[in-house]
């Protein structure tokens, strides 16, 4: 597996992850995606959204709001379950998780613990003028409860029969204590989230299918078999309205961890959520002429993780003639530059002129890069590093036959393709 060390320094050198202010010194386990990163996260959450929303008939799609009433907070269990045990140093005064601690004296300066005490996950805030309990919210730790509590209104605006889902992708927030291992664990995240709603007794059925479906899913857009496995909760470790759930895990540099984690939640939100607003959050069947509370199947995944998981599994190093060749070998669909123009010559005008008319001509429906700012070979593997499918060569020769080199990433063949054929072959390679 990839050193967790050489992903972070060519995310940093490359431009897709910066550490979060850092020229103030940074923020912990806070990121910014840069302009590769964003390609990248946009192109998984596409991908996601095709596959979850698009490509069904029977999931519609929700952007909730961040803040919302403290009572659904109660409701869900977080007020009240979302917590991990924490014990300070008593002599450096530094917090740890509980669970995690391998030692009985302190790590940093040996020094003695508290005892073990209770710390909520949540981001607190307040909303209006005055900072008061009365105008406490939290910054949300999950999307899901955003869809929960929109159940009625996407079931009667979009008038979905069941089994149907609701299908959103959000930040969410969690005052982690322990984080660490690059983005795999952050204050602040991103989650593609879908709660199915079914029959209680077509449950089990439909989890046993998502289960499939989502751990398909990585494995269709380059996740190498060896890398992903699934886990089944033990019953003891279950979250409080689980009635089953798998882990999809991805072999990461510090071992086995989540991905993608599908739960059978059961009825647990609709009924707690009916229960604390007094609003029905029921179903009626028209065909069995009943009222019920479906089930919920939900399948949660973090962007930042499959971000993560994608780079470390696409990073290939390689020897090209006695020389250290580095690629991100990409889906296609995935890889942020899908092409590079490079004009073999900066220092003549029409090779140059020829080369932006070419970019031109291909950027819009996807990302396109120019680079002149380097000798050829040095432009392949800067292309490389950064997972460009094709790279597109204007020679000397270009301003007679007409005619570019275009290099495949990975098999590194070359072939020369007129100019006025160049989209048609370039669109059919990379959609």
């Amino acid at each position: 597996m990839t050193d967790l060390s050489k992903i972070s320094s060519l995310c940093k050198r490359r431009g897709f992850v910066y550490q979060s202010s850092e020229i103030y010194g940074g923020l912990g386990s806070v990121w910014d995606y840069g302009p590769l990163g964003v390609e990248l996260k946009n192109n998984v959450k596409n991908l996601w959204w095709k596959s979850v929303v698009y490509q069904r008939d029977d999931v519609e799609g929700l952007d909730a709001g961040i803040l919302m009433h403290p009572d659904v907070w109660k409701a869900s269990g977080h007020v009240t379950n979302f917590k991990d045990l924490l014990v300070d140093c008593k002599s450096c005064k530094k917090r740890f998780r509980y669970d995690l601690l391998k030692t009985k004296s302190c790590p940093e300066c040996e020094g003695e613990f508290t005892g073990p005490r209770p710390f909520n996950l949540m981001f607190k805030t307040f909303i209006g003028s005055l900072e008061s309990e009365s105008s406490e919210a939290f910054l949300r730790p999950e999307t899901a409860q955003g869809i929960f509590v929109n159940f009625k209104n996407v079931l009667v605006s979009s008038r979905k029969k069941l089994p149907f889902g609701i299908a959103q992708i959000g930040k969410a927030f969690r005052n982690e204590i322990t984080t660490g291992n690059f983005t795999f664990r952050s204050r602040e995240f991103e989650q593609m989230e879908l709660e199915y709603f079914t029959r209680p007794e077509e449950s089990d059925k439909c989890f046993e299918y998502w289960v499939n479906e989502r751990f398909n899913w990585y494995k269709k857009y380059g996740i190498n078999e060896k890398n992903i496995k699934l886990r089944e909760h033990a019953k003891n470790e279950l979250a409080h309205y689980a009635k089953a759930c798998y882990d999809i895990e991805f072999l990461f540099p510090m071992g086995w961890s989540e991905l993608e984690g599908i739960a059978h939640r059961t009825d647990f939100d609709l009924k707690q959520h009916s229960k604390v607003s007094g609003k029905s959050l029921t179903y009626f069947d028209e065909v069995k002429n009943e009222e019920i509370t479906p089930h919920v199947i939900e399948p949660s995944g973090g962007v930042d993780r499959a971000v993560l998981a994608f780079l470390l599994d696409a990073y290939k190093e390689e020897k090209v003639r006695n020389d250290k060749r580095v690629v991100l070998n990409f889906h296609k669909y995935l890889a942020p530059i899908k092409a590079a123009v490079l004009p073999l010559l900066r220092n003549r005008p029409e090779l140059v002129k020829l080369a932006k008319d070419i970019y031109k001509d291909l950027r819009g429906d996807y990302k396109v890069q120019y680079d002149d700012t380097a000798s050829i070979g040095r432009l392949y593997r800067r292309q490389d590093e950064i997972g460009t499918l094709y790279c597109i060569t204007v020679d000397v020769d270009s301003l007679e036959d007409k005619k570019v080199t275009v290099r495949d990433r990975d098999t590194m063949k070359q072939e020369r393709i007129s100019v006025d054929m160049l989209k048609k072959y370039v669109d059919e390679k990379v959609k």
